[in-house]
């Protein structure tokens, strides 16, 4: 078999590991890749959001099988281009990966689906976001719909520094189109949680647990990243809790998503905040996590692969 990965992070590096070990493989491939993937794919300078150059790649190379890391291609349509192809492709259509791609429309499906999640609103109009966060206190969390390389959630402490965020959205459009609506939510406290479940479209498989941690500074201080380390699993989440996101969160999702006609597959990850209420859902994304797949990567292979020699 004949395989392409999409990426060029941390999380497509161990995805290069992990299927770079199966006998199944023939020939590994990545684009763009990097110099760490290169030691176990070949790698293809090609971004991850050239569409095109990469339906011709795999047309050229007589790929078989893609898997796609990040969420941008996954949202321009990637999966529906390669499919279109005849290539099978590991990861959801751009209708399904809208859940990722709009953070407003998760939380309407959430709404619809009955998925705990903190209570919300959605503005486009500075002054009503304002009028409403000066209404209903801090904390308080300020997020872009759209993509934003995980940088678009601003957990707000004090009314100044929401303000500055809804300004920074929709008045300076820090974030582009990403940021032309914003979704002002509850702060909910709690422990952050990782979640990966594995989908068909309407059946779903629990991964495993995994905790990421998103703010710059030491001691959970600074705005939020995309990720600064993660570890698996995480003792917060157990296995009675487990039980509990994938009957009340992921399985709903799957369902709402199928009877909107944007039946999912792949990787359906949420982001969880366990509340002295239970878990509750703070956003959807649409494939593995970047660092977490790094730490499930490692889990996955110690238990496929033979132990160490460590001699007599």
């Amino acid at each position: 078999m004949r395989v392409l990965i999409v990426g060029s992070g941390g999380r497509e590096h161990a995805l290069a590991w992990a299927i770079s070990a199966s006998p199944l493989v023939d020939k590994l491939f990545c684009a763009p890749g990097n110099a760490g993937i290169a030691e176990e794919a070949e790698c293809a300078a090609i971004a991850a959001t050239d569409i095109t150059g990469l339906v011709e790649f795999c047309r050229r190379e007589q790929v078989d099988f893609a898997v796609v890391g990040p969420e941008a291609p996954l949202v321009l349509g990637l999966v529906d281009a390669l499919e279109a192809e005849g290539i099978d492709t590991f990861g959801p259509n751009a209708a399904a990966a809208v859940l990722e791609g709009s953070k407003a429309f998760a939380k309407d499906l959430c709404m619809r689906a009955q998925i705990p999640t903190a209570a919300y609103r959605r503005f486009r109009d500075p002054a009503a976001a304002k009028a409403f966060i000066a209404n209903h206190g801090v904390p308080i969390v300020v997020k872009a719909d759209g993509l934003a390389g995980g940088k678009g959630v601003i957990v707000a402490r004090d009314v100044g520094e929401a303000y500055e965020a809804v300004d920074a959205a929709l008045v300076a459009g820090r974030f582009g189109a990403a940021g032309a609506e914003i979704v002002v939510e509850d702060f909910l406290a709690g422990e952050e949680v990782s979640f990966h479940a594995l989908v068909d479209g309407k059946n779903a498989l629990p991964l495993t647990s995994a905790h990421d941690y998103k703010p710059v500074g030491e001691g959970d201080t600074g705005p939020n990243t995309g990720g600064m380390g993660t570890c698996s699993p995480t003792p917060r989440l157990t296995p009675a809790l487990e039980g509990a996101v994938m009957e009340r969160i992921i399985l709903p999702a799957v369902s709402a998503m199928r009877l909107d006609g944007r039946q999912f597959k792949g990787i359906l990850y949420a982001g969880l905040m366990v509340t002295e209420a239970g878990p509750q859902l703070l956003e959807f994304n649409t494939r593995f996590g970047d660092p977490e797949c790094q730490v499930l990567m490692m889990r996955l292979m110690s238990d496929l692969l033979p132990a160490p020699d460590r001699g007599a």
